[in-house]
């Protein structure tokens, strides 16, 4: 359709593994789409007139022109990349991108961003390290979550091994009392007393007290 709106993909980046890992993921995703339009951001800490910029674990201090032209060739390095390999596949790439330098609070500046330009989906990475109560707690995605006007899709690097919490597969026991009981029970004699709490099935019909962790609605067959 002609003067469709593209569909506006924001990424914020940092120079780092996760910031890699959250652009490739948006261009990707913007490549999902006829009219795919890329906005990448990075936030710099403002040092008077001056800008602080850290790249591979290094800080340095740059005008914001010299800043903002930093950003611009490393997007274009990953993208002429991206672009060899979609290529060679055949796949289609994003119809334009957009560099942007900013300062200060990223969340805040991310988000506003997105608002600005009333963008479809942002995309930001974290660490998830090990340890963290909670994945986003304190980072900047999690601030992104809270504040952006639109979808938000938070990526991270894969896991190395140890590198998070390991999550266990299904109890096999819990899995034959399942479909056993065709759902009447979720849990194994092991894993009842730790999960089962008083609650109620709520039925389209009727209602059948249980002793299960949720609510759940469901139609029952007459």
């Amino acid at each position: 359709m002609a003067n469709a709106k593209p569909f506006v993909v924001v990424v914020g980046i940092d120079f780092s593994e996760t910031g890699d890992v959250a652009l490739t993921r948006a261009f990707e995703r913007a490549s999902d789409e006829s009219e795919g339009e890329l906005h990448v951001v990075n936030v710099a800490r403002a040092y008077g007139p001056m800008v602080h910029l850290e790249i591979g674990g290094e800080i340095e201090t740059l005008s914001m022109e010299e800043a903002s032209r930093k950003l611009k060739e490393f997007v274009e390095t990953r993208l002429a990349s991206f672009v060899r390999d979609r290529e060679k596949e055949k796949l289609p790439v994003f119809a334009r991108a957009v560099t942007h330098l900013r300062l200060d609070a990223p969340a805040e500046e991310i988000a506003q961003l997105a608002s600005d330009l009333e963008a479809d989906l942002v995309i930001v990475g974290t660490h998830g390290r090990r340890g963290m109560r909670r994945l986003l707690l304190g980072s900047v995605a999690e601030g992104v979550v809270r504040l952006a006007p639109c979808p938000v899709l938070v990526v991270r690097p894969r896991a190395e091994e140890g590198a998070v919490p390991a999550i266990e597969p299904p109890c096999p026991e819990c899995v034959k009392v399942r479909t056993e009981s065709k759902g009447d029970q979720l849990w194994c004699a092991r894993h009842s007393e730790h999960h089962a709490r008083p609650h109620t099935y709520h039925y389209v019909h009727r209602n059948i007290a249980a002793r299960e962790s949720m609510p759940m609605l469901s139609p029952m067959k007459r």
